[in-house]
């Protein structure tokens, strides 16, 4: 039997990540079981633990790197070399767009796995943490790249401060939104729109 190589096997595990990210964000960790995430993917359901020693380790994968997308598309507020460079509020304000709120198989999952962070063990709220300083970092950079472009110092014990309230502004506005948007879209659609109207006035 031909020995199947480390990229086959990388790329294997990340048709996994790949096809479980969507689901787990849509549904939960406890919304889909191996066997019928596997078939998903097109693959047998024993195959799951040559690369995965748990569904555990899987949701920590899937976490890892749906917070990896997620982050580098708040990196380009600082990336000076980007002719589109969007602003803080700009992103912000994104996030809290009806398109992200009833797309969450492929949204953010500072928002669709907050829940399933709280529920499940140490080394997916550990993976979960890991995003949520990768976000209050990201806040912390564009703000001080922002306020240095107007010519002001920006004290980075208030950008810290600040950071963590607009993290928790927008999951907790995402969140509410989505909890209701079956049964009262127009509050939904209010709770999105209220703060985006505080974050372009405050950014």
């Amino acid at each position: 039997m031909p020995r199947i190589s480390d990229q086959d096997m990388a790329q294997t595990r990340q048709r996994i990540v790949d096809a479980a990210s969507p689901r787990f964000r849509a549904d939960g960790i406890d919304g889909i079981g191996i066997a019928a995430l596997m078939k998903s993917a097109g693959m047998t359901h024993g195959g799951f633990y040559n690369h995965f020693a748990s569904k555990d380790a899987l949701a920590v994968a899937v976490c890892e790197d749906a917070f990896a997308a997620s982050l580098a598309t708040l990196a380009r507020t600082v990336d000076e070399t980007d002719p589109d460079r969007p602003s803080l509020a700009e992103t912000l304000t994104g996030y809290l767009s009806p398109e992200h709120r009833d797309r969450p198989d492929g949204g953010c999952p500072s928002a669709a796995l907050v829940s399933d962070a709280g529920r499940h063990g140490p080394a997916i709220q550990a993976a979960y943490a890991r995003g949520v300083r990768g976000y209050i970092e990201g806040f912390d950079a564009a703000q001080q790249l922002e306020a240095s472009g107007r010519g002001e110092a920006l004290d980075p014990e208030e950008a810290r401060r600040r950071s963590i309230a607009l993290l928790s502004e927008i999951v907790g506005a995402m969140v509410l939104s989505r909890a209701i948007r079956l049964v009262d879209p127009d509050l939904s659609d209010e709770i999105l729109a209220v703060n985006r109207r505080r974050l372009e006035q405050e950014c």
